[in-house]
């Protein structure tokens, strides 16, 4: 027995899908959130750094897990600029005189 032409067209997406790395799946929600679920389904399926802060804020907001102190000094010590010898010294200049 032979597929339906619409079967075909499903079965084939979906193997396009997988090959992308990407499953379906369903969620049972309110009908209020549906566009907020869709949107940050959407992002996250784009993939790169706003999704990998996307799914970092919401997995520490279900865990309950506070953010890990020294984040900003762990991102400063991973600059392309550490140890490219920048002078960021200013020139300390007395100001200008105003009349009142």
């Amino acid at each position: 027995m032979s597929k339906s032409p619409q079967r075909r067209a499903i079965d084939n997406y979906r193997v396009r899908l997988t090959e992308r790395g990407m499953v379906r799946f369903e969620v049972i929600g309110r009908d209020t959130d549906r566009e907020l679920i869709r949107s940050v389904a959407r992002r996250l399926a784009e993939g790169g750094a706003d999704a990998d802060r996307l799914r970092n804020a919401v997995s520490q907001t279900i865990s309950g897990e506070r953010a890990k102190k020294g984040g900003i000094l762990k991102a400063l010590l991973a600059s392309p600029l550490i140890g490219s010898e920048l002078d960021l010294t200013r020139p300390h200049e007395e100001g200008r005189k105003v009349d009142i």
